[in-house]
C-alpha cells in the first residue's frame, strides 16, 4: 500500500510538472466557465424566473459543479495522449503500481479543477454571487466539488482508455456531459421544464449535485441533497474505477 501511494505522488507530480510547463492548459480550463458565467448572467439571466433566490446566486452552484465535471474531460485527453506516446508503455516497464498511472492523472486534474474554482468564485463574486452560507457550509459544499470532480474524473478516465486516438476523445467524449448538464437544475429550475422531463430532470445526478452545493452556499436545508450526491459520487466511482482500470491494463496492451 505504501509504495501504491509513492507511485501515485510520483505520477501526480510528474503530471503536475507538466501542466505548469503549459500555463494555456490551466488559462483554457477557466475560460469557459467564465464565459458561462457572462453569458448565462447577463444574456439569459433575466429571462430566468428562480423566485426569491437572484438568478446569479441560483447559477453559480451549476456553474461550479459543470467546471468539476467538465475537468473529467482533461483525463480522458491526458490519457489517451500518454498511450499515444508511449509513455504508458515506459511506465510498463518500470517496476511500479500501474493504476498509479490512472490515480496520479486524475489528482493532477483535480488540482486543475480546484484552480479553476477560485477563479469561478472571485468572478462569481464580481458579478453579484453572495453566498451566505455558514464557515462549515462553504466548506461542505467545496468538499461535494472535490467529490464530485473524483468520481467524474474515473468516467473520464473510462473514455480515454477506451478510445484509441486523441481525435476520438475531442469528437466523442463529450457528448454524454451535456444531457446531464443542462437536463438539470444547474441553469434553469427543474419545475419549469415540460413534465416529462422533469422526472429525468429531478433525479439525475448532476442536479442532485448542484443542489447540495447551492442549498450549502446559500444557506437552505441540505442534508437531503448532500446524502443523495455523495451516495451518486460513490455509486459512480464503484462503477468505472473498476472499469476504467480494466481498459487501462486493454490499453496498455494494444498501445
Amino acid at each position: 500500500m505504501n509504495r501504491f501511494f509513492a507511485d501515485t505522488s510520483v505520477m501526480a507530480w510528474r503530471n503536475l510538472r507538466r501542466t505548469l510547463r503549459l500555463p494555456e492548459m490551466v488559462v483554457f480550463a477557466t475560460i469557459q466557465p467564465v464565459m458561462f458565467v457572462v453569458l448565462f448572467r447577463y444574456v439569459f439571466g433575466g429571462a430566468i424566473d428562480t423566485g426569491s433566490t437572484s438568478y446569479v446566486n441560483f447559477l453559480m452552484a451549476g456553474i461550479f459543479v459543470q467546471t468539476v465535471a467538465f475537468g473529467s474531460f482533461g483525463t480522458a485527453l491526458g490519457l489517451v495522449d500518454d498511450l499515444q506516446r508511449g509513455v504508458v508503455d515506459r511506465f510498463r516497464s518500470l517496476p511500479m503500481n500501474h493504476g498509479a498511472v490512472v490515480l496520479g492523472r486524475i489528482i493532477n486534474d483535480i488540482s486543475i479543477n480546484l484552480i479553476s474554482i477560485i477563479v469561478m468564485v472571485i468572478v462569481g463574486v464580481i458579478v453579484g454571487f453572495r453566498p451566505t452560507g455558514s464557515p462549515l457550509e462553504l466548506l461542505l459544499g467545496f468538499g461535494i466539488l472535490v467529490l464530485v470532480s473524483f468520481s467524474f474524473s474515473w468516467i473520464g478516465a473510462t473514455i480515454g482508455l477506451s478510445l484509441r486516438t486523441v481525435e476520438a476523445v475531442n469528437s466523442g467524449g463529450f457528448l454524454w456531459m451535456f444531457p446531464l448538464t443542462f437536463v438539470s437544475s444547474a441553469f434553469v429550475p427543474v419545475d419549469s421544464m415540460p413534465g416529462w422531463l422533469q422526472g429525468f430532470a429531478e433525479y439525475q445526478p448532476f442536479t442532485r449535485m448542484v443542489d447540495a452545493v447551492r442549498a450549502l452556499s446559500l444557506n437552505q436545508p441540505a442534508a437531503d441533497h448532500v446524502i443523495a450526491s455523495v451516495l451518486w459520487c460513490l455509486a459512480i466511482i464503484a462503477v468505472f474505477l473498476p472499469i476504467s482500470m480494466r481498459q487501462f491494463r486493454r490499453a496498455a496492451l494494444r498501445a
